[in-house]
């Protein structure tokens, strides 16, 4: 569970809202959530906090690092807690299910591409845009 001190460690006032919405995210099952995603399973809990809200605490949380924002291709943006591992996503083209994936050898691979043009890889992101097999 999110603590209030994750709040204020990342520079921010423990508000109602941005508790609300932190715990959301956490709870949540759903991993990677829009912000309407969120304020509509705020709505279903009961809670009073406007869209508007939502969209800037968001912002703020990832100013501060608290979460991480996506943009996978015709899509909206969407959020996940940023738990400091890495991985990689797949987005279904057909249900924009999104999919967290892990793989050592593709990390590996990658950081070998890297080096043999000259460079030092810095951060990446990958994402497979996937379809279920017939």
């Amino acid at each position: 569970m999110v603590e209030n001190n994750e709040l204020r460690k990342a520079g921010l006032k423990v508000t109602l809202p941005r508790v609300k919405i932190l715990q959301m995210l956490d709870t949540a099952d759903q991993r990677h959530m829009s912000a309407e995603d969120v304020y509509k399973a705020l709505m279903d809990a009961g809670e009073d906090v406007g869209l508007a809200t939502v969209y800037r605490v968001l912002t703020q949380f990832e100013a501060a690092g608290l979460v991480v924002r996506h943009n996978f291709d015709g899509g909206h943006a969407v959020f996940e807690l940023a738990d400091g591992g890495h991985h990689d996503h797949m987005v279904c083209v057909d249900t924009g299910e999104v999919i967290e994936f892990m793989d050592a050898e593709i990390e590996k691979r990658q950081k070998e591409i890297v080096e043999e043009h000259g460079f030092e890889l810095v951060d990446h992101n990958l994402v497979l845009y996937v379809r279920k097999s017939k």
